[in-house]
């Protein structure tokens, strides 16, 4: 069943159950009251990850206060999405954008990688989990993937599960086709890996390419940016042997 797009979507913590009001939070009765405008009997779409998607009744019980009353459900709750994608942090701005892309493209899994030439840091998981919702607000989307503390690329890669294959970005490759690497993968579980702006080091190309687990792939002929990278390197994931197909 596809999404509503018509409707304000709205993230809550609570749980979801047919006729039990729950009451918004004070974040969320700004953003409904004085954001949105909404009135009495105004209905709107929330989900919360774990109950599907329901339309729901705003009421006001008091002027500080929003009920929000589940009427029915619209979608029900999906599979997680099994899709990992591993990247090394950017600056601020930036990273806000990789993320909220990442989890337009299907990622179900956000890991955070600290690589020999990462740039930026992670300040607030709490941010980057916040991109993950809003994102998912405004595509319809009803499993919010779960931001991971970050690692080392070489204690993730020492610990990493061998069923589950790595797909990594390399703009040394020497071709520019990123389809025949992929027509040969058979394993369902899988994972992208995009490197810092500086790219990876000498090390950690040598580390990846002697790992059975681990594709690399280029991304044509042009250098992309890192964001650039990921929104390219998971459409094309996706389309080849992902959930595109």
């Amino acid at each position: 069943m596809r999404a509503n797009y018509r409707m304000q979507r709205l993230f809550v913590e609570s749980d979801i159950r047919p006729d039990r009001g729950f009451e918004a939070t004070s974040d969320q009765f700004n953003y409904l009251a004085n954001v949105l405008r909404l009135t009495e009997d105004a209905e709107i779409l929330v989900f919360n990850g774990r109950d599907g998607e329901w339309k729901t009744k705003l009421t006001f019980p008091s002027r500080k206060k929003i009920v929000l009353l589940p009427v029915e459900q619209t979608r029900p709750q999906p599979e997680e999405c099994d899709l990992h994608f591993l990247f090394a942090p950017l600056k601020v701005g930036r990273m806000d954008y990789l993320v909220q892309k990442a989890v337009e493209m299907g990622a179900g899994r956000l890991q955070p990688v600290m690589t020999q030439h990462v740039q930026g840091k992670i300040t607030s998981l709490e941010r980057l989990q916040a991109n993950a919702v809003e994102a998912a607000e405004q595509c319809g989307i009803l499993a919010i993937p779960r931001v991971a503390e970050p690692q080392r690329l070489k204690d993730l890669l020492e610990r990493w599960p061998a069923e589950r294959r790595i797909i990594y970005c390399d703009e040394d490759s020497s071709t520019q086709n990123p389809l025949p690497g992929l027509a040969g993968i058979e394993e369902r579980q899988l994972a992208v890996l995009v490197g810092p702006e500086g790219g990876f080091s000498e090390e950690e190309r040598a580390l990846l390419r002697g790992l059975p687990f681990v594709t690399a792939i280029p991304l044509g002929p042009r250098i992309l940016r890192a964001d650039t990278a990921a929104v390219a390197a998971l459409a094309v994931v996706q389309a080849a042997i992902g959930d595109w197909r």
